[in-house]
């Protein structure tokens, strides 16, 4: 059975006794000890015993892929996952607060490291939800055993790996015995070079245009300073060039001439990059701001705002733990969002979520200086969290509850469950 004869599933009764769905400590879990710097030695060395003793062990395999992407080790990772994945498709994971009447959620989820799925299990903090998850895997037939369950989502973020399993999932959804959060569809469609096609003529939302290109495509326009302009009418130098596929700034770069990009090209090993103008997004204050803003079934939520006197701003290279000043002005953004930031990017928001569609996405976006929403990507799977350090990021926790709270009720509601 392949995603391409997948029939009509129903769910089955399943004897927790018998050991099904294995339980893994999971992704999070494992995040949240190397982030607050805990010793993962104990934890390998208990499931490498697993491991040896019963080869068949998928959990451990699984929660040792795991442990081996955080540190960095992604191609060693990677292997084992797929080593537990030709063994064990389904996994449970454990969230302490859930108790014998917990909402039972299924997530779909794929093959890759932590930016691969929705990294569901941050938002599940504190709640009364029970989490199974479904690995689908191109090449491999349809688990056959499902947990029974109240509600699925789709966890599968854009890439284009996993394309193959959204496109199987578009067909699958319909017939699914219960409702199934987040149009598979429709997450395909927050791709860099599709998301500005989305929203490009969406009031007061700025999202620069962007082009796939391979290598070869790429080179050509590296012949001279106008050959950009004669391929892309209205282009011109600086532009923005990363692999497909980066994240985290890896291989990004503005690109100011020809010249560069010739070498640029030269220095990469990846078959196809994005491509898009660049935008000077600095504030009066020559400060470079960059938000995450979280939407929840309709309504948006702080995450996270960094700034820095560099363009390429991410959150871990703002040196946010090391500037009071940093964080007042990050403080200051949580306490009077709703009524500033959210309200003069108020019909942008609407319209960025009546386009995109879904019930949970998140942005990293910033304002330009006329008071436009840069909208920088979108995506389902992106990574909000409350692990910061409550000494130094007291206004952090009691914010992240709110999406949390907003997430876990919209949970329950599209259950048909009250809420907990």
């Amino acid at each position: 059975m392949t995603y391409a004869s997948f029939p009509q599933v129903s769910t089955r009764p399943i004897n927790d006794s018998d050991g099904w769905p294995p339980e893994i400590v999971g992704q999070a879990r494992i995040i949240d000890m190397a982030f607050h710097g805990q010793d993962l030695m104990p934890l390998v060395n208990g499931l490498t015993e697993r491991a040896r003793s019963n080869p068949h062990d998928a959990a451990a395999l699984m929660d040792l892929a795991s442990i081996h992407i955080v540190l960095q080790k992604r191609a060693e990772g990677l292997a084992l996952q797929a080593d537990a994945l030709g063994i064990e498709q389904v996994y449970r994971q454990p969230i302490p607060t859930a108790t014998r009447d917990a909402l039972r959620l299924l997530m779909f989820v794929g093959p890759g490291d932590f930016m691969a799925n929705i990294p569901v299990q941050f938002l599940l903090e504190g709640a009364n939800v029970s989490l199974d998850l479904v690995y689908l895997v191109p090449g491999q037939p349809v688990p056959a055993r499902i947990p029974e369950h109240d509600l699925a989502i789709v966890g599968v973020g854009e890439a284009d790996e996993s394309r193959p399993i959204l496109e199987a999932l578009s067909s699958m959804v319909g017939a699914w015995p219960t409702r199934v959060l987040l149009d598979p569809g429709r997450v395909a469609q927050l791709s860099r070079d599709s998301l500005w096609k989305v929203l490009a003529d969406a009031p007061g939302v700025v999202v620069p245009a962007t082009v796939r290109l391979d290598r070869g495509a790429v080179a050509d326009l590296a012949h001279d300073d106008s050959a950009l302009a004669s391929a892309l009418p209205g282009w011109q130098f600086p532009i923005i060039v990363r692999p497909v596929g980066s994240h985290a700034g890896l291989g990004l770069e503005r690109v100011n001439t020809a010249t560069r990009l010739a070498a640029y090209v030269a220095e990469q090993s990846a078959e196809r990059f994005y491509l898009s103008p660049f935008v000077d997004y600095r504030n009066v204050d020559g400060l470079y701001r960059k938000y995450r803003v979280a939407f929840v079934d309709g309504c948006a939520f702080p995450c996270h705002a960094a700034m820095a006197d560099h363009w390429m701003l991410h959150y871990l290279n703002a040196g946010m733990e090391q500037s009071a000043a940093k964080r007042a002005d990050e403080e200051r953004w949580f306490a009077t969002f709703d009524d500033v930031f959210a309200a003069r990017h108020h019909d942008g928001f609407r319209l960025l979520h009546e386009r995109i569609g879904l019930e949970y996405f998140v942005i990293d976006c910033a304002e330009m200086p006329g008071g436009d929403l840069l909208v920088f990507e979108a995506d389902t799977a992106m990574i909000i969290h409350a692990m910061d350090s409550p000494t130094l990021f007291p206004y952090k926790a009691p914010n992240m509850r709110r999406a949390f709270d907003a997430f876990q009720t919209m949970l329950f509601k599209a259950a048909g469950r009250p809420t907990a």
